[in-house]
């Protein structure tokens, strides 16, 4: 099951998509899914094997998202 974080502002998306790149961490920026209704208009998808490690990091750097949505 994937799963995408959404973001108040298209400025936390791109500071978290900058973070993610520089450490090498799973995931990329995609529009928001039409399902899930945000301030954003983007999203951080992520896949199943991968989810843990992310949400770890992004706490212990302080990077900023509105929450996860779990997709099926």
């Amino acid at each position: 099951m994937q799963a995408v974080l959404t973001f108040h502002s298209t400025t936390e998306a791109m500071a978290f998509e900058r973070a993610c790149k520089e450490l090498g961490l799973p995931g990329r920026l995609i529009p928001m899914p039409v399902a899930i209704s945000a301030q954003c208009g983007l999203a951080w998808l992520i896949g199943p094997e991968d989810r843990n490690r992310l949400l770890e990091q992004a706490q212990k750097l302080g990077l900023k998202y509105e929450r996860l949505v779990e997709l099926k």
